[in-house]
């Protein structure tokens, strides 16, 4: 990035210029990544068309084990929340104690 200021002296206009290398590095680093994303995108296109039953198994695969941890997931979540239940079943004030709300009514407006 150059900016650059401006100096009038005795009617004489005066640059002086400031370039900073820390954006011209990072500009870079961005250009490199973005680079790097395409081309391996480019290759994963190139090994889909010339492998399609292969990445259509490594797909499916995925797909079983993401429903799978969902699957799991979810049970534990079921098991936890009626485990919960069954402890709080037994009360009739659920799982306050002791906890009373008070509402106060001073509308004075």
């Amino acid at each position: 990035m150059s900016v650059c200021y401006t100096l009038f002296l005795k009617g004489r206009c005066m640059s002086f210029r400031f370039y900073t290398d820390a954006i011209s590095r990072a500009s870079r680093r961005v250009a490199y990544g973005i680079l790097v994303v395409g081309l391996l995108l480019i290759g994963f296109g190139v090994l889909i068309i010339s492998l399609p039953e292969l990445f259509a198994l490594l797909a499916a695969g995925v797909f079983f084990i993401a429903g799978t941890g969902c699957a799991v997931t979810a049970a534990k979540i079921y098991l936890a929340q009626r485990k919960i239940d069954k402890i709080n079943s037994g009360r009739s004030g659920g799982y306050r104690e002791n906890v009373q709300i008070h509402i106060e009514e001073d509308f004075d407006v």
